[in-house]
């Protein structure tokens, strides 16, 4: 089972299809990607052009491929993105070769949350990879998010709640909810959340002094940084972990471990490379779900 508003894409992939697009705003590529063990990425903002999908927010909306390997991802990318005349915010953004990139001549680094064993098979493939932190003093950066995606996604909505149309809704304490709080943010918090957002992504761009990094893809606090700058970040699986709490007859059921590789806006290739390259030597990509074969105390629910 996925988790976020495009898991139906990324629990496709095992089996179903041999790829597909999903669209992010604040985690719903990242997460659902991590989910279902799957490989995916958030590209760099306004690199994939959004006609015809419905929006929450211009600033923040984003589409990429879920595939089953970063090698896949990089063809998916290749081929959708491009500059889309009904889109404004698009533009033709230049993607490197991923396959030409020589990433022995890379810097990565790796936060303290990163899993480990991708830092360490990039390091046998010869990237120097050093501690980093991404160094930032804006605060509440989850707040700016929260207020430029509950305000935009309200401008699109608007008509639908004024005609009270939300109270059809098939969960009316949820989303319709949502939206009438942003009826609440004044005008001028709005306004201060963009400044605060574009001190944000001057301060990473300064930040950034590596290539790419390599940290947790579903840590909130980075899901909404990495939106709020346009930062793609490719989610790479590498395991697997024992369900908590399994029936006492026992369980063959796992949760997937995933890790993110990120590059600065623009840079997408790099984060595929380096994600190629860790999938070059390792096959947890390459797992499916034991469906045929329950262990004893699972059964399928109907």
């Amino acid at each position: 089972m996925g988790t976020g508003s495009i898991s139906g894409p990324g629990s496709l992939l095992h089996g179903l299809v041999p790829f597909a697009i999903g669209s992010e705003t604040a985690g719903s590529i990242t997460y659902p990607a991590a989910r279902c063990g799957v490989t995916a990425i958030r590209p760099t903002f306004g690199m994939v052009g959004r006609t015809g999908v419905m929006s929450i927010s211009e600033s923040l909306d984003k589409l990429g491929p879920f595939c089953r390997s970063a090698l896949d991802c990089a063809v998916l990318l290749d081929i959708i993105r491009g500059k889309d005349p009904e889109d404004l915010s698009s533009r033709t953004i230049h993607l490197e070769d991923p396959f030409s990139i020589d990433i022995s001549k890379l810097t990565v680094g790796y936060l303290d949350d990163a899993e480990m064993e991708v830092v360490h098979v990039l390091a046998s493939k010869g990237v120097t990879v050093v501690p980093f932190k991404l160094n930032y003093s804006v605060e509440s950066v989850q707040s700016i998010l929260n207020i430029t995606m509950d305000v935009d996604m309200l401008s699109h909505f608007d008509e639908w709640q004024r005609a009270g149309d939300d109270k059809k809704y098939e969960a009316p304490d949820e989303w319709p909810v949502e939206l009438r709080r942003a009826r609440l943010i004044p005008a001028v918090d709005y306004l201060q959340a963009q400044r605060a957002r574009g001190r944000l992504i001057k301060e990473i761009q300064e930040s950034f002094t590596v290539d790419a990094f390599i940290g947790n893809a579903t840590d909130w606090e980075k899901v909404c940084l990495g939106n709020l700058v346009g930062m793609p970040v490719v989610v790479v699986p590498t395991g697997f972990k024992n369900i908590t709490d399994p029936p006492k007859s026992g369980s063959r059921r796992r949760t997937t471990i995933t890790t993110g590789i990120y590059a600065p806006p623009n840079h997408d290739s790099v984060a595929l490379a380096l994600a190629m390259a860790y999938q070059s030597v390792t096959d947890h990509h390459k797992q499916r779900p034991p469906i045929d074969d329950l262990g004893p105390g699972d059964q399928l629910e109907a």
